[in-house]
């Protein structure tokens, strides 16, 4: 019997396969570190947890509204009207089952098979594989170090055509640490007005910004007319360690909020009860934790970055948000390690696992062949050993 050709063409997800693999060789007794998928390692805060204890025994356990709880939807409104200046009613808002899924959703609600998304890389992997899952086509933009892996206008004109039905913004980026400027805010904003499209602006890492001359600033913001054609991501698990919470919510325009709503009350129902009402009291409680979380975030990409800077033949730019680290190891291509030949960033992330029990996300599916991404939301303690091993691994090429 044929199965689904459309599920059949989506790749599975390296990065968790990196991390399967590296529990794998962890249950065989080896003494693993993983830089692989992107979850900080701190416990979510207390408050946030007795909320959601609260919230059982208090017999919070039912169905909500497909969209969410309207408590929490107002909580958020409430949050983008304080952090970014954007003025949404809960009807525009639509909590989900993570940020992915708020993704999911929105590649559902706005593209018709064959529609274009402009994805500029490198991007954190499963936005092509949404966009084709939900019958669109991605088209990828492969972005220049030199220009701080931000897209530009003339690449931008290239790759639209009468298709394109929006662009994918990120910021701070995932896998980069990019943080984009408001002029090249403008200028995406500028060209998603004149061609009538819409901005994805996926914002989940915005409060893990390091450089104090850098600023999150919405897309949305930027004026009426680009309010009217964004639709903004975000969530918790990043800034609130509220991962397995599986809480993230989009604001959009309010008919493609209600076309999100209706697809979800069929998918998925709603969103998680108890982790709601946890999220609820994230977002209107005590903000502290996240600028603990902030800063220790900070002296990790400060130690990595070094690190990294000292060994030869790999090279990152200083991220300045999210917690990434974009390394090309090209350099290192041609050169063998114990008589294994590296040629690609895949192999440099096969040895570095196999030989030194390190793990690394080869980046080739997200559209740069030539790096690996190292997640520090870690603990300083397997920061250090991590990059000892790497660097070890390094010298050791001939």
């Amino acid at each position: 019997m044929e199965l689904s050709k459309r599920a059949l063409g989506i790749k599975p997800s390296s990065t968790i396969a990196i991390s399967s693999m590296a529990a794998q060789l962890k249950a065989e007794g080896k003494d693993i570190v993983t830089f692989g998928v992107g979850e900080p390692d701190f416990d979510t805060p207390e408050h946030i947890c007795n909320a959601a204890i609260a919230a059982i025994k208090s017999g919070q356990t039912r169905y909500t509204p497909a969209a969410g709880v309207m408590a929490l939807r107002q909580a958020v409104c409430d949050k983008l009207q304080r952090d970014n200046g954007l003025t949404y009613t809960p009807a525009q808002v639509i909590i989900s089952n993570g940020a992915k899924h708020s993704l999911m959703n929105v590649f559902m609600a706005i593209l018709n098979e064959g529609d274009e998304v402009i994805i500029p890389a490198p991007y954190w992997l499963s936005y092509s594989e949404m966009v084709k899952i939900a019958g669109g086509k991605p088209v990828v933009i492969h972005t220049k170090k030199e220009n701080q892996f931000m897209l530009t206008k003339a690449e931008l004109e290239a790759a639209y055509t009468e298709k394109t039905k929006a662009v994918v913004l990120t910021s701070p980026s995932n896998p980069t640490g990019m943080v984009t400027s408001y002029g090249d805010l403008k200028m995406v904003a500028d060209f998603a007005v004149e061609k009538n499209i819409f901005v994805i602006s996926d914002e989940i890492y915005e409060k893990l910004i390091y450089e104090d001359e850098k600023k999150h600033m919405s897309i949305a913001s930027l004026g009426e007319e680009i309010y009217k054609r964004t639709i903004v991501i975000n969530g918790v698990s990043k800034s609130y360690a509220m991962t397995g919470w599986r809480i993230g919510f989009a604001a959009a325009p309010l008919d493609v909020a209600k076309l999100m709503a209706s697809l979800q009350s069929h998918m998925a129902s709603n969103p998680n009860t108890i982790a709601q009402m946890a999220t609820l009291e994230a977002l209107n409680g005590s903000q502290t934790c996240v600028e603990e979380m902030r800063r220790e975030f900070s002296k990790r990409r400060d130690y990595i970055f070094e690190r990294e800077e000292a060994i030869p033949l790999i090279h990152a730019l200083k991220p300045e948000g999210a917690f990434y680290l974009f390394v090309d190891v090209s350099q290192t291509y041609g050169k063998k390690h114990e008589g294994v030949e590296i040629s690609s960033a895949a192999d440099f992330a096969a040895i570095l696992l196999e030989k030194k029990f390190v793990a690394v996300v080869p980046c080739a599916d997200f559209g740069m062949a030539d790096y690996i991404r190292l997640s520090y939301a870690t603990s300083m303690e397997l920061i250090e050993k991590g990059m000892d091993r790497i660097e070890a691994m390094v010298r050791e090429l001939v």
